[in-house]
């Protein structure tokens, strides 16, 4: 079978090899052309770095990274990546179509406009995600959802055919979550998705597959992720957080209801 992501005993550090603990160590990882997989772990547990490896940004110390059976820095411009704290500007002075062009900057040629076919990709990336009716209405006028939703548009509006998106539903509330959910299964059907999170509820409820990773990956059913997984991963930091009737969080729990203790405070319980 062929994997649209393969790693293999990947171990990554930041400064000199063997002068600190590894942020990864011995990973491996493989996602298929309809996966939809969640990265959950600690902060420092090394998801944001897995994504950049994976995105090619970063070159692991040892171990093979392949995207698309290529080395990933090969196939970046078949990646679509919306970072950790990626926003857009309330105050900012375009529109809507003009933030998701520049989604084509890669490949459009420098110091000319953009094409017809760019503008055609950015229009059919608003379609994917709702915006099609907002194309012209400045970045201004959105709310925090439609404004996450432009950030999706213009991660896909460079014909992506990989999806990588670092902590997307942070700071959202219930109704937008629920809304975003509803997005991000709808590109599945035709994209693969990785997503990091904290949001442990979130990753068994709605996606295939849970990563968790705190240095080390293991790779779990999200319906079979037990209390036990995350204590491996999280330590002793999970505590059990119940969402009665009234809570915005109410039907979204996981099975077993955990939570790491940094998380709990938020969970509107």
């Amino acid at each position: 079978m062929s994997y649209v992501v393969e790693l293999k005993e990947v171990t990554f550090w930041y400064g000199v090899p063997g002068s600190r603990e590894p942020v990864l160590e011995g990973v491996n990882l493989q996602v298929a052309a309809d996966d939809f997989l969640g990265i959950v772990g600690p902060n420092g547990g090394g998801k944001t770095t897995l994504l950049r490896i994976i995105l090619g940004l970063l070159k692991p110390q040892s171990g093979m990274v392949e995207v698309f059976g290529r080395p990933a820095r090969d196939v970046r411009h078949r990646i679509g990546y919306v970072p950790q704290h990626a926003r857009l500007e309330p105050a900012t002075p375009a529109t809507v179509l003009e933030v998701v062009l520049t989604g084509r900057l890669h490949r459009s040629r420098w110091g000319l406009r953009y094409s017809q076919a760019d503008r055609k990709a950015a229009e059919q990336a608003l379609e994917l995600v709702g915006m099609q009716d907002f194309a012209r209405r400045p970045v201004q006028a959105l709310s925090g959802g439609q404004r996450q939703r432009v950030l999706i548009a213009r991660a896909l509006a460079g014909e992506a055919s990989l999806l990588l998106l670092d902590e997307p539903t942070a700071g959202v509330d219930a109704p937008t979550e629920h809304s975003f959910t509803d997005l991000l299964h709808r590109l599945n059907q035709s994209i693969p998705i990785i997503l990091a999170t904290h949001d442990i509820a979130f990753v068994c409820t709605h996606l295939k597959r849970v990563a968790c990773l705190n240095r080390r990956l293991t790779v779990h059913r999200a319906d079979e992720l037990t209390p036990a997984d995350l204590s491996l991963v999280y330590g002793n930091q999970v505590c059990s957080v119940i969402h009665r009737p009234g809570c915005p969080l109410f039907d979204r729990g996981c099975a077993h209801g955990c939570l790491p203790v940094a998380d709990s405070a938020e969970t509107g319980r």
